[in-house]
């Protein structure tokens, strides 16, 4: 596994435009160092007999099926907006345009 360096840290840091001071930068090459440790470890497990999963459920689509209907006539639709602007909802203004 890779060693973390302060000196990758700090290279890191430069490249994402982040400044630390050289305590958090011992502090972030620890917690890395801890991070890839682990990665390490959870490498050495034995998992060619373990299915690979994505889904913590068998089940592929818990959905609806869509189908296509027939939608209302605009006019009817329209009839139930609080305001109509040239055939469409009419909604207050949220974006200043000045």
């Amino acid at each position: 596994m890779a060693t973390i360096t302060t000196e990758g840290v700090s290279h890191v840091a430069n490249l994402a435009r982040l400044e630390f001071n050289k305590e958090e930068t011992k502090d972030f090459t620890e917690q890395l160092a801890r991070i890839l440790d682990y990665i390490g470890k959870l490498n050495e497990l034995e998992t060619d007999d373990v299915q690979p999963t994505s889904h913590i459920h068998p089940l592929q689509n818990i959905t609806k099926p869509d189908v296509v209907k027939t939608s209302l006539p605009r006019d009817a639709v329209l009839a139930n907006a609080p305001e109509e602007e040239e055939g469409y909802f009419g909604v207050p203004r949220v974006i200043d345009t000045d």
